[in-house]
């Protein structure tokens, strides 16, 4: 079993989400991005990014970031053993699960509803794999299936493997806060849908 700080885990889980925010920018000229990982909201429902397009479209993002220099998806089944709770890959009402692979500098951008049912039915068919993260004093143990990314992708074709840019996740953030600041200033007032959580929004459609 693996062993991890919470530090480590935290700063791959960091530039994994700036990744991902640049990836969705420059794929929707216009769009915004809203960080809500730290949102109770949608911590429960396993969403760390909200992705408004223009057409108003809301959009749910969960990100991983894999720091393992072998490519293989690693899915959340029990986030912490100790306390018997299931993991992100099972409960998230995200729309995409965005994956980054940051050893490959590769994304990867799963249909999370297609993925996830293609998978249950074949789980007993892949290994389990236990890591230990320890926060302060509180060591707790997450269990996840290591698959191979060529069997989701030959089984989801609708899946989307982009290289990564070298400093695209710095791009992201400046653009976004940009962003961020016109549209302060273009209304005093949150957005409907925002104050509270709405419905995501479908799109027919984790780490060591």
């Amino acid at each position: 079993m693996r062993s991890f700080s919470m530090r480590g885990v935290q700063g791959a889980a960091d530039r994994a989400v700036q990744h991902a925010r640049a990836w969705m920018l420059e794929t929707a000229p216009g769009s915004r991005v809203h960080d809500v990982q730290e949102d109770p909201r949608f911590q429960h429902r396993g969403v760390d990014l909200l992705w408004e397009l223009t057409s108003g479209e809301v959009r749910g993002i969960e990100v991983k970031g894999d720091r393992h220099p072998r490519r293989r998806y690693w899915f959340e089944l029990v986030s912490n053993v100790e306390k018997d709770t299931p993991g992100c890959f099972l409960y998230s009402s995200a729309d995409l699960l965005v994956y980054v692979f940051l050893a490959q500098a590769q994304l990867h951008v799963l249909p999370l509803k297609e993925v996830r049912e293609w998978f249950l039915p074949r789980a007993k068919a892949y290994a389990l794999k236990q890591t230990s993260t320890k926060t302060g004093a509180i060591r707790y143990t997450t269990v996840g299936a290591v698959v191979p990314c060529h069997e989701v992708l030959e089984a989801v074709p609708s899946v989307l493997q982009v290289p990564l840019k070298r400093g695209a996740g710095k791009g992201a953030l400046a653009q976004d806060a940009s962003s961020e600041q016109a549209a302060s200033s273009e209304a005093t007032k949150p957005k409907a849908g925002l104050s509270e959580p709405a419905p995501l929004a479908p799109t027919g459609t984790d780490t060591e």
